[in-house]
């Protein structure tokens, strides 16, 4: 029997591509506010009862409302008697804050896995988690799906052979060279130094980019410092004019957009972990991740 698919507000594009690909139809729930701003969640009492629920449910900005739904939609699913849950987070909030950097710091990453505990789920799916290692927090098997082979698939019509992957900073080598495989281009990595939590400074270049078509890839464009950064390392390095900026998580949040307006980019292409920002200065192509999803959930 097919999963009872529920969808969180987090989640719409996402949600309704992965119920096109299951070939389901999603429960009608009702989400609403009470007066002094608590969420009230309802879900289809006879459809969960007895089967197996498959929530969607990104844990993107507000991050605690949308980690707060999440619960209620799992506690309401599992009051009305749902037999199993399983929950679909393709972008994991807080999981920046993986290890404490002095004493006095709240360990965020650490204190998310033990909420989602709360959710009584049987299995967790994610993609790219920013730290792979924080899977071993998370109180139920977490599976922590790729984007690579879907994005670069998209990338592939614009891949020339003067195209070049490139690691905006040392945390994106392995993405870059995995990347760079998938294409069959080079790659190459700017070095960064974090300034604070949205200024950055490079020092240096390793690779050949004279000439060439960067491709800049990370797992997560948040305020776009690093991206800003490595664009001018890049441009100084003689790079073309010709930037292609591929990201799963495109969270665009601060000064993001300014900073990417200003920087030569032709494309860019993320997929819909969270939702697809609008209005952008520059071709946006958002590839969904509800086949991937899909592949993952079904037995």
């Amino acid at each position: 029997m097919d999963p009872v698919l529920v969808i969180g507000s987090a989640s719409p594009h996402l949600g309704r591509a992965l119920a096109q690909a299951l070939g389901v139809a999603p429960a009608a729930c009702k989400l609403e506010r009470f007066p002094d701003g608590e969420m009230h969640v309802e879900v289809p009492a006879d459809m969960v009862r007895g089967r197996a629920v498959v929530l969607v449910q990104s844990a993107s900005a507000p991050v605690g409302e949308h980690l707060l739904e999440l619960l209620l939609l799992a506690d309401a699913c599992w009051r009305a008697g749902a037999a199993r849950m399983e929950a679909v987070v393709p972008y994991v909030g807080y999981a920046r804050q993986d290890r404490r950097g002095r004493p006095g710091e709240a360990l965020g990453g650490r204190l998310v896995a033990d909420l989602m505990a709360r959710g009584r789920f049987e299995r967790l799916l994610a993609v790219d988690l920013h730290n792979p290692a924080l899977e071993g927090c998370f109180g139920a098997p977490l599976e922590n799906l790729s984007a690579l082979p879907v994005l670069a698939e998209a990338l592939r019509p614009h891949v020339t052979g003067t195209s070049v992957v490139v690691a905006p900073d040392l945390g994106a080598v392995k993405r870059a060279e995995a990347l760079a495989k998938l294409l069959g281009t080079p790659w190459a990595v700017v070095h960064k130094a974090r300034l604070s939590d949205s200024e950055v400074e490079t020092h240096g270049l390793l690779g050949d980019v004279r000439g060439k078509r960067p491709i800049l890839v990370d797992d997560m464009v948040s305020t776009g410092g690093t991206l800003a950064a490595a664009a001018s390392e890049l441009r100084t390095a003689g790079c073309a004019d010709d930037f292609t900026v591929v990201t799963t998580h495109a969270l665009l949040v601060g000064a993001a957009r300014e900073r990417l307006s200003a920087m030569p980019i032709k494309r860019l292409v993320s997929s819909d972990s969270v939702e697809p920002p609008q209005g952008l200065p520059f071709p946006h192509q958002v590839v969904t991740l509800a086949p991937l999803v899909a592949r993952a959930l079904r037995p």
